[in-house]
């Protein structure tokens, strides 16, 4: 903007100057097409202001009516949904499953979704089974598994594959439940954006219910389960965490390993190192005398033998006088389940439910599942409920633009009113800015197209060049109003002075966002939004700039020719300047 500015006040006029400054007079004898066009516009303009009184209260209320009615059935997102050709699919089997039957049923998952895509259209396929091995220094904030039985599977298309992700999963959804039942699966975003949006969170809806006693969130948790599940468009609703993972429970006998002189630390120890290695309690390392590489040294019963619970009951705990002492001498050694996954916000534990969308977009869901917790029973004292994820990114974007739109409009009043020095000629030009938004909320439906950045982005720029306009015709309406010209014929004559240029700078502008608007080509649909709101709020606004603000101006500046007084305090006294 600064420099096209910069440009149409110093290089324009001079290359105007060397094309026309040899020409004189009209290139044809008489009026062109354009002429013509224009003298009915005259007419037709002059017949709208006449009938002011009707014509501007139906605009408003139309637009109003628009914005309400049409902008209240549209969908809201942080960015456009992408369609990349690529999933990220996370398999939860049984809990305490090994990590070799998980591999066979991450492989069983693979070949159905070969199978049901056809081989030739998958053109990668990446996969992560179990957890991490604790020797390793691999960071798990990128890809988290809580346990052998987890695999998270990522599948990439091939590009002319030609399917629509979206109905692929809903497909291996029905597939996968019928021929794995007992397995759990959840697709997760694959693509950057929507992972950097959800903060964290693996699904776009994220339900966290945390409290100081865990005793009452599990419950309440379950409960709010089955309340969500009434909601039509979630998919893969789950619990993150494994609520009953098998595990094997060690019950001291305090008094009699008291009188054996065995401590409670000797047990941990001999369990730990046991059970998964001796690095976990005295970290040893081993300095090569040649090289002088450290290596770390660790010993540890390989898993296959620790198999039963009586290999865990004969884990030796201590030596008492030449007499081994075993962990059956002073403890009870029992199955039974505990809480896979501990996870806290707080410092308070906290159980998440996670969920996909299906056939709806993220506002709609996020207010299906608002009213679904609202109806569930009221939390037990001290227990929380947060939704998470992508809802709230997305609801403090609304709430950030719509405040942002606001000040814009009341910052462009004021420059406008500091400009002309006249609030009315100000708010003439301003209420030209609810026909933008009513034909963007028009363009977004029509293309099915959601609210979200692109799209807010784009009705921005529409407002901005629609103010232009507006601004363009004021100027040589109040122009003639000044030279005495009655407010009317002013109006009309400004409106048709200023034809050529508002419809020139309406429809290069929207020429210049068709292809944008289409969507074709790589991640064309990430920036389609803007486009398609550019067009649909220039085409609402430059119909109300030629057609109703000729009528607006008409309507606040009265009808007869007049001079009043100037804003400016020196102007005191009259000026042709109007209030």
């Amino acid at each position: 903007m600064v420099a096209s500015y910069v440009l149409s006040t110093t290089l324009v006029p001079v290359l105007l100057i060397w094309v026309l400054g040899t020409q004189r007079g009209p290139h044809a004898a008489g009026p062109s097409r354009f002429d013509r066009f224009r003298e009915r516009y005259h007419d037709f303009s002059a017949r709208v202001v006449r009938r002011r009184w009707i014509v501007v209260p139906a605009y408003l209320a139309v637009a109003a009516l628009i914005v309400v009615v049409i902008g209240g059935t549209l969908g809201r997102a942080i960015f456009p949904t992408v369609d990349a050709g690529q999933f990220t699919l996370r398999m939860r089997a049984t809990a305490g499953t090994r990590i070799e039957e998980t591999e066979k049923l991450a492989n069983k998952t693979l070949d159905i979704v070969r199978r049901e895509v056809g081989p030739q259209n998958v053109a990668l396929t990446l996969g992560f089974v179990g957890v991490q091995n604790a020797a390793y220094p691999i960071t798990t904030i990128y890809l988290w598994t809580s346990g052998p039985e987890e695999a998270v599977m990522q599948v990439q298309l091939n590009p002319k594959a030609g399917i629509r992700v979206a109905d692929l999963e809903e497909l291996l959804r029905q597939k996968l439940s019928q021929e794995l039942p007992g397995v759990r699966y959840s697709f997760e975003p694959s693509d950057i954006v929507s992972r950097v949006m959800s903060f964290g969170a693996p699904t776009p809806i994220e339900v966290a219910v945390s409290g100081p006693d865990f005793t009452k969130t599990r419950p309440f948790a379950q409960r709010l389960q089955k309340a969500l599940g009434a909601v039509s468009s979630l998919r893969d609703l789950q619990f993150e965490q494994e609520l009953d993972y098998p595990a094997v429970k060690v019950d001291i006998d305090r008094q009699l390993a008291g009188m054996l002189g065995v401590t409670a630390n000797q047990v941990g120890q001999s369990l730990t190192e046991a059970t998964s290695s001796s690095r976990f309690t005295v970290p040893n390392f081993w300095a090569d005398p040649k090289s002088g590489v450290g290596y770390q040294v660790q010993v540890e019963v390989p898993p296959l033998r620790m198999n039963s619970l009586e290999e865990v009951k004969n884990i030796p705990i201590s030596r008492s006088q030449d007499v081994q002492i075993d962990l059956r001498n002073v403890a009870e050694v029992t199955q039974g389940t505990v809480l896979g996954e501990y996870d806290r916000y707080n410092m308070q534990r906290m159980l998440t439910l996670e969920a996909n969308i299906a056939g709806e977009d993220l506002g709609g869901a996020a207010d299906q599942v608002s009213r679904a917790l609202a109806k569930a029973d009221a939390p037990p004292q001290g227990v929380n409920v947060a939704v998470r994820g992508q809802v709230v990114p997305m609801q403090d974007m609304f709430s950030g633009l719509e405040l942002g739109l606001i000040v814009a409009v009341i910052v462009i009043f004021l420059l406008l009113a500091a400009n002309f020095q006249s609030f009315r000629l100000s708010l003439a030009i301003v209420l030209t800015i609810p026909a933008v938004v009513s034909g963007v909320a028009v363009a977004l439906w029509i293309t099915r197209t959601t609210l979200n950045i692109e799209s807010l982005i784009g009705a921005i720029m529409a407002i901005g060049v629609a103010v232009a306009n507006a601004i363009l015709l004021v100027t040589f309406a109040e122009r003639d109003r000044i030279g005495g010209a009655h407010v009317p014929d002013a109006a009309v004559s400004g409106a048709a002075s200023r034809l050529r240029p508002i419809l020139m700078t309406g429809c290069a502008m929207i020429a210049g966002m068709l292809p944008m608007a289409v969507g074709l080509g790589e991640a064309g649909a990430q920036t389609a939004p803007l486009g398609r709101a550019v067009i649909g709020g220039l085409t609402g606004g430059t119909i109300a700039t030629l057609i109703i603000l000729p009528a607006i101006f008409t309507l606040l500046q009265g009808e007869h020719t007049r001079k009043s007084a100037s804003l400016l305090p020196a102007d005191r006294g009259g000026s042709d300047a109007p209030i």
